[in-house]
């Protein structure tokens, strides 16, 4: 599921984003992409036990200790913990399950994508919206997506 279209979908219908391993450090990379996402429009749910607070969010210890409906879960973790969180993402009804840049876990897709949840994998959510909104070519970066066209709202 990281075809462009499947993607601008995702990221256009989709704004509440649990992030699972959001570290209060601006210089991790989990914390970058949480600032960019609450700055385009996202709702940003962080989750990490050792934080009761992360860029002015209220931080949960874990999935299911959130009191609202969760549209994405992003995952910054490494590819031997996906499971239980992906476990986690599936009791909470998520719509979808993002893996990082250099996180696959094919296993636990499957999983997923049986409970019915998209699954995003190896990919970056900030790059990936800056790419296919906008936020890239700004700065002079090839995206890679040519076209004259706005993007086409989606409908579920």
């Amino acid at each position: 599921m990281n075809d462009i279209n499947t993607l601008r979908r995702i990221l256009t219908l989709y704004k509440r984003v649990a992030v699972v391993g959001l570290s209060a450090d601006w210089s991790r990379p989990s914390n970058f992409a949480a600032k960019y996402l609450l700055e385009h429009g996202f709702e940003v749910i962080p989750v990490n036990p050792k934080y009761k607070e992360i860029l002015g969010q209220k931080c949960y210890p874990d999935l299911a200790s959130i009191p609202t409906p969760v549209d994405i879960v992003d995952l910054f973790q490494r590819a031997e913990r996906v499971p239980p969180f992906v476990d986690g993402a599936i009791k909470i009804k998520a719509a979808v399950v993002w893996m990082q840049l250099g996180i696959v876990h094919t296993e636990a897709a499957e999983d997923a994508h049986a409970a019915g949840l998209e699954v995003v994998m190896d990919r970056c959510i900030k790059i990936e919206y800056a790419r296919l909104f906008g936020g890239l070519n700004t700065a002079g970066v090839n995206t890679g997506v040519i076209s004259a066209r706005r993007p086409a709202v989606f409908n579920r």
